[in-house]
């Protein structure tokens, strides 16, 4: 497992966290406190409307957008040995409007789609993860041998008792003692109560239970053993994230360092340009090809381009070498930009069966590094990869950016030549409605410019056609494609 290094920008109003293995960047996360995600939180939440047609309903929990929530999520019949084999009832028959639920978020607001909810609440702990609905035993599916899992068990068992509840063990817990499990027993069932005891003195909306920070998971799930250093250049954070730690995380304490360097800590270490890559269309590999990467609402595609790259003894052998590279360069894009969902990558295309098989297996290798849930098909007929990603929170370039006003998010603009001509069409069809003594346009100065040009013939034509002036009048804060016509 390569070493990598944590670094944790902090300020009032962001937090951004980049994890660097051997000096390249591979996961970006950002949290804003005023649109920090919702998953993990509890609420209290009042049901809005009930869809027997969906077998879903609509739940009030306080925010901008009625969150989702299925029969498939309704406790009894979620992930978990407390579901049954038996058809679901009907969720008109569990639920009714008006009445009140306490509902976890497991998945944000995502665009237009509201968060969707569980009412199998889950409490993350350092080593367990604790479900207050449940009873069973579970063991995380990387903790691989029998006998080791078979030990876990048995231990967990003991340490419950008849206490009630369920618990699955996480990944750290393999090597935990007795003592360190319960604990984290304790703390999960003490954050349990205080969830119960609020929900039963608050109303409808209120949030009962916030999950951690950004910096505070980050220490808590992404600090592991090839950690080297976790830095933080916030003083006030450093102390929190130590303190944090003392209690639930004393094995990484001693890797969190105080950055108190002059230069910002994001630009020391080249982060910041590493952000503007992951928001650019083109990703440029080392040996001259490069990615292009376009996201849109349904999927993302990604398309593989030899460029200037020569460097093999003939063809095959470049296009070969390429798309080994790329595959790679692939699976760091969709950890960096968090690109989830349907993608299609299109590998430039291969004869040769041998070689096709190679880049699977470069591209499954390296996204088995990623902690999202990726499945990878083989070549389709026409040479194409399909993938899916989980999709968990909104991707780095939906957080970090918006549409362009200028082409409202199409990528494009008309050409300066095909607005005259709409400007042209325009005045005509004014012609024709009124009788003003002038037309006035107003455009931008490229526009302007032109129409004073190259299609001045055509303007003074039509002036001359419909029998009034035309004057044109330059606005610089117009876009390409504004203009107005002014009847004078």
């Amino acid at each position: 497992m390569p070493s990598q290094d944590i670094l944790i920008n902090w300020a009032p109003q962001e937090t951004r966290v980049a994890i660097v293995e051997n000096g390249a960047v591979q996961e970006l996360h950002v949290e804003r406190t005023l649109e920090r995600g919702q998953v993990g939180n509890v609420y209290l939440g009042r049901v809005a409307r009930v869809l027997p047609g969906m077998q879903s309903a609509f739940v009030d929990i306080g925010l901008e957008r009625a969150a989702f929530l299925h029969v498939a999520d309704l406790v009894g019949h979620g992930h978990g040995v407390g579901r049954t084999e038996a058809p679901l009832p009907p969720i008109e028959r569990q639920v009714f409007e008006g009445q009140t639920l306490t509902v976890q978020v497991v998945k944000d607001a995502i665009g237009t789609k509201g968060a969707r909810l569980s009412t199998q609440v889950s409490i993350a702990g350092r080593m367990l993860v604790f479900l207050p609905h449940d009873k069973h035993i579970g063991i995380s599916q990387k903790i691989g041998s029998p006998e080791l899992r078979e030990s876990l068990r048995a231990r967990m068992q003991a340490l419950v008792g008849d206490e009630g509840g369920g618990f699955i063990l996480r990944t750290n817990a393999e090597e935990a003692s007795d003592a360190e499990l319960a604990d984290d027993i304790a703390y999960l069932r003490k954050t349990w109560a205080r969830i119960r005891e609020r929900s039963h003195s608050q109303g409808p909306g209120t949030l009962l239970h916030e999950d951690l920070s950004l910096a505070e998971r980050v220490l808590r799930d992404l600090t592991t053993e090839a950690t080297q250093t976790l830095k933080i250049d916030s003083k006030l954070q450093f102390d929190t994230l130590s303190a944090f730690g003392e209690i639930y995380m004393p094995g990484a304490v001693g890797k969190l360092e105080w950055y108190r360097g002059e230069r910002p800590i994001f630009d020391l270490f080249g982060i910041e340009e590493e952000i503007a890559r992951a928001l650019a269309r083109r990703v440029d590999l080392k040996s001259g090809g490069y990615l292009i990467i376009d996201q849109t609402e349904a999927l993302t595609t990604i398309d593989v381009n030899t460029g200037g790259f020569v460097g093999a003894r003939n063809f095959e052998d470049t296009i070969f070498k390429t798309n080994l590279e790329a595959a790679g360069a692939m699976a760091r894009q969709l950890r960096l930009r968090n690109l989830g969902g349907i993608i299609i990558a299109d590998f430039i295309d291969m004869a040769r069966e041998d070689h096709q098989q190679s880049v699977l297996a470069e591209l499954r290798k390296q996204l088995a590094r990623d902690r999202t849930r990726t499945t990878v098909s083989g070549f389709t007929q026409l040479g194409l990869v399909e993938m899916t990603r989980k999709r968990t929170r909104e991707s780095l370039a939906h957080m970090l950016c918006e549409p362009c006003p200028t082409c409202e998010g199409r990528g494009q603009v008309k050409t300066a030549r095909s607005v005259c001509y709409d400007i042209l069409r325009e005045i005509l069809r004014e012609a024709r409605q009124f009788n003003p003594k002038e037309f006035r346009v107003v455009a931008s100065a490229t526009v302007v410019e032109m129409l004073l040009d190259e299609e001045s013939v055509h303007l003074a034509g039509l002036s001359e056609f419909i029998g009034k002036p035309i004057s044109l009048s330059a606005e610089p804060t117009m876009n390409p494609e504004q203009y107005d016509i002014v009847l004078m």
